[in-house]
């Protein structure tokens, strides 16, 4: 077949296998030719799982076949600089899981990496909220309906981390998942979708179960990263944004960004796509005081979105198009905001974004 993709898949994990598996596969002409996992025996494993007709040893050697046209990385953080280095500088497109990268500089270096090479794709897996309704509440601030943003509220709460006696989650590992904390990049990137980015934050962070048992050695660790955070941002348009977020509340959780402005407020439920508002314009007596409740606001079907990163990713191969979600400077976008939350979070001081060593 003349327009034949051929995908090497490096890490065969969950999201790999729940989402980018399927997504390629319902795609005409689209081959995943190839696996590599960790351990051997894993790789061999989603082979026979999936079908595949080639395994490798190391992703080297995946990135290096030159009968292999595009790579998913489905790996923990740590291996997303280096396979996606080397995967650019291979002739190859790159889809990579989210998070980007460790930090800012590796991310600052694979979107470089990637500048060097426009004819290929690079594409990080985007943040699955607010997908269905994006396009909805870009009409609807576009329109007016908020007026001037002048307050954000951003809420992460859940009880995955409450159990002190669960085992250390890759997640909480510093040397595999970098400087990402719970769903702080998931969620900011998902409001950058919708706001002006920000310019300053203080942050501070905190770990309510200190330690727990690693399941590779059975000995108990420190975590390295946070079970709470709390975040307090100046957007570039001088609005503001409150972040909550903890892993360690069972009850009272949900996920949801609400945006407050000088005619109108917005509530996204993220975990079921929900949008609730009202706005003060052209409502009689709008001046007047009063409670006023907030409205189901539909989401028109033609204007629903959701999943379909893998059709899209392919599609930017096959035709040039841009990528919407989620290209490289978005995803250094959210780790410099990351970071410098780390930061504000160490040294109990603001820090200014875009941060400055990256100029």
């Amino acid at each position: 077949m003349a327009n034949l993709l051929r995908v090497g898949l490096i890490g065969a994990g969950a999201n790999t296998r729940t989402r980018h598996i399927p997504g390629l596969r319902a795609i005409s002409g689209v081959e995943i030719v190839a696996v590599c996992n960790r351990r051997p025996e894993s790789t061999a494993a989603a082979a026979r799982e999936f079908g595949i007709p080639r395994t490798f040893e190391t992703w080297q050697d995946l990135v290096a076949d030159s009968d292999i046209d595009a790579v998913v990385i489905g790996t923990w953080p740590y291996l997303h600089r280096p396979v996606t280095l080397a995967a650019l500088e291979a002739g190859k497109h790159v889809l990579t899981e989210a998070r980007l990268a460790m930090n800012a500089a590796e991310a600052h270096e694979m979107a470089d990496a990637a500048g060097r090479h426009p004819d290929l794709v690079a594409q990080v897996v985007p943040s699955p909220f607010g997908l269905a309704g994006d396009a909805a509440v870009k009409d609807l601030i576009s329109s007016g309906f908020l007026g001037e943003l002048r307050e954000v509220e951003v809420i992460g709460r859940g009880g995955a981390l409450a159990d002190p006696n669960a085992p250390l989650h890759w997640r909480q590992d510093g040397g595999l998942s970098g400087l990402n904390m719970l769903q702080l990049g998931i969620l900011h990137e998902t409001l950058l979708r919708w706001v002006p980015p920000p310019v300053q934050v203080v942050a501070q962070v905190h770990a309510f179960i200190a330690t727990r048992i690693d399941p590779e050695g059975g000995v108990r660790r420190r975590v390295g990263t946070p079970d709470s955070v709390q975040v307090l941002a100046v957007l570039e348009n001088r609005a503001r944004v409150v972040y909550q977020l903890s892993g360690v509340t069972p009850l009272g959780g949900g996920m949801l960004i609400r945006m407050f402005g000088s005619d109108g407020v917005l509530h996204y439920d993220l975990e079921t796509d929900t949008l609730s508002g009202l706005s003060l314009k052209g409502e009689p007596g709008a001046s007047a005081p009063g409670v006023r409740e907030m409205r189901p606001i539909p989401i028109p079907p033609e204007k629903r979105g959701g999943w379909r990163v893998e059709a899209d990713f392919v599609d930017s191969i096959r035709t040039g198009a841009p990528v919407r979600f989620t290209d490289f400077g978005a995803g250094v976008a959210y780790m410099e905001f990351t970071e410098a939350v780390a930061r504000s979070a160490e040294s109990g001081e603001a820090v200014e974004l875009p941060l400055e060593e990256f100029g």
